[in-house]
């Protein structure tokens, strides 16, 4: 396995801090698009199974597949501003975290499916007995209804917060990546990407842990 991060070391000292024998421990790490809260999310989760022995002790829950379908938010003339709070279903992804608080059953919850770009409804499954929780996703630390009553139901919270700039640079590479040109990419990031980025710098709670994620370019 490679080195681990010092983020991700971190964040397993943060989440050793609120863990309580018995009790499933559930981790929000928030972040603005191009933040690195994916790769950061999935490094933890993979370090935690590692330690413990065994691919269920720790699992990664994505706000990604709460997205509401193209076909509704076209009707609702949104489609350009997919990624944006108003284009996931939030009701949807809350009745869920407090499902998985309350525990005792498997779970299953949709996943975002990029090639698709679509949600695949009950394509996760979280086994009952896993007892970390890892949820990430832009909005979790919003600090306006209704996204405003996430961040009591975690344990601990995480938030990466690089510079605009930085952002900005991560989001064009993210678009060429996908065979857009430069200047298609550029449009991309500025006209929809950087202003979610700007509003999840600007109106997120304050986490129990802050990173800036300036070294690398991440999901």
């Amino acid at each position: 396995m490679a080195p681990v991060s010092t983020d991700s070391n971190a964040v397993l000292d943060l989440m050793a801090r609120v863990s309580r024998p018995g009790k499933r421990v559930l981790i929000g790490i928030a972040g603005p698009p191009g933040s690195g809260k994916s790769t950061l999310a999935e490094d933890v989760v993979a370090e935690l199974n590692a330690k413990a022995e065994s691919e269920s002790h720790a699992a990664l829950l994505p706000m990604d597949g709460f997205h509401l379908d193209n076909e509704a938010l076209s009707a609702r003339g949104m489609l350009a501003r997919k990624g944006a709070p108003e284009t996931f279903d939030v009701a949807g992804l809350e009745r869920l975290i407090r499902r998985v608080r309350d525990g005792g059953t498997d779970l299953h919850y949709p996943l975002f499916d990029r090639t698709l770009d679509r949600s695949l409804p009950d394509a996760g499954l979280l086994n009952a007995e896993t007892p970390i929780v890892v949820i990430e996703g832009n909005y979790l630390l919003i600090d306006t209804p209704p996204w405003d009553r996430l961040s009591e139901l975690f344990d601990a919270t995480v938030f990466l917060a690089p510079s605009i700039e930085t952002l900005e640079d991560r989001l064009i590479h993210r678009w060429l990546s996908f065979g857009f040109s430069l200047a298609t990419a550029t449009e991309k990031a500025h006209g929809n990407d950087l202003k979610n980025a700007r509003l999840v710098l600007d109106n997120s709670r304050a986490a129990d842990l802050l990173l800036s994620q300036e070294t690398e370019a991440k999901n």
